[in-house]
């Protein structure tokens, strides 16, 4: 679990790098004063943490230290508590019984297919006999990539033709689980822009025709976010979250972004848990969430600040 924990740390670099060369320009030790807490607020926003964490953060040290000397060590520790205040607990999954499905959403690039591909190595190596189903029926490149990972990671998967019609493949792949003694399906999707309304409605229809088989379909329904996105990701959590009801967040390519602020937006927009982290390429490089290693390691150490 450290090599875990210490990859989110490893994978908030550039994000904590960035915020750092902010802090130390504000909070620069001496008295704290409205001027110093309005840059700060400023930096945490051009850190794509959000206009409401910024302002919660500001206002609490305010309330604790306005008028008075504050020196970093101190502020980095209110900010970290108050950035953990604001982000909800990672959700610790049961598997229902006999088979648990998960469908897994997301625009175009967010890395979908990789992080189904990531999540069926996890399962695999708990014992949990698990299928993939090659939803994203629109590129051809998506079926291959798919039947790529599911080999690496030793799953089965039910794939259909290029152009089927995906809600189909769902159903398709149920029944095979079903039939097989699965543990786990994953569902791939199409990605999809979250503003067009009929490829929202497609995904919709994924989600009504798994529910012919069990009314509890899908178990989870994960949205798969580029951590490079910023601010522009709360648009499509509150998109998806309407038209496919979301029960948690995957944050991918974290490592390769300054924009890793963005994920207390994410998070706090609608209080969704963050549950896995996407922190590199490989096939092992998707870790739980950890509150309180995603805030140690956005916010710089004294020593780094």
């Amino acid at each position: 679990m450290a090599g875990f924990l210490s990859a989110i740390r490893d994978g908030l670099k550039k994000s904590r790098d960035a915020l750092s060369r902010e802090l130390k320009m504000v909070l620069g030790g001496g008295t704290l004063t409205e001027e110093m807490l309005e840059e700060l607020e400023e930096s945490l926003i051009r850190a794509d943490v959000g206009v409401g964490p910024a302002l919660k953060m500001s206002d609490a040290l305010r309330d604790r230290a306005l008028g008075r000397p504050i020196d970093r060590k101190e502020a980095r520790a209110l900010l970290v508590e108050v950035a953990s205040e604001m982000l909800p607990d990672r959700r610790e999954v049961e598997l229902a019984k006999p088979l648990h499905v998960v469908l897994v959403v997301g625009v175009n690039g967010a890395g979908k297919t990789t992080t189904i591909g990531k999540l069926a190595k996890r399962y695999v190596e708990r014992g949990l006999k698990t299928m993939l189903a090659a939803g994203d029926t629109f590129r051809a490149a998506a079926i291959e990539q798919l039947d790529e990972w599911a080999k690496r990671a030793g799953a089965d998967i039910v794939k259909h033709h290029l152009g089927s019609d995906s809600a189909a493949v769902a159903f398709d792949a149920y029944n095979a689980a079903v039939a097989r003694g699965c543990d786990v399906l994953l569902v791939d999707t199409a990605g999809r822009l979250h503003n067009k309304a009929n490829l929202m409605e497609e995904l919709a229809k994924i989600a009504r025709i798994l529910r012919k088989n069990d009314p509890s379909l899908p178990h989870e329904t994960l949205l798969v976010v580029d951590g490079a996105t910023g601010q522009n990701a709360v648009a499509q959590i509150k998109s998806f979250n309407r038209d496919v009801p979301l029960t948690g967040l995957v944050v991918t390519k974290l490592d390769g972004s300054s924009r890793g602020g963005a994920v207390l937006a994410m998070a706090h927009e609608l209080g969704l848990p963050i549950q896995w982290v996407g922190v590199g390429e490989g096939i092992d490089d998707l870790v739980p969430f950890s509150k309180k290693e995603y805030v140690e390691g956005l916010f710089p150490a004294e020593d780094e600040a």
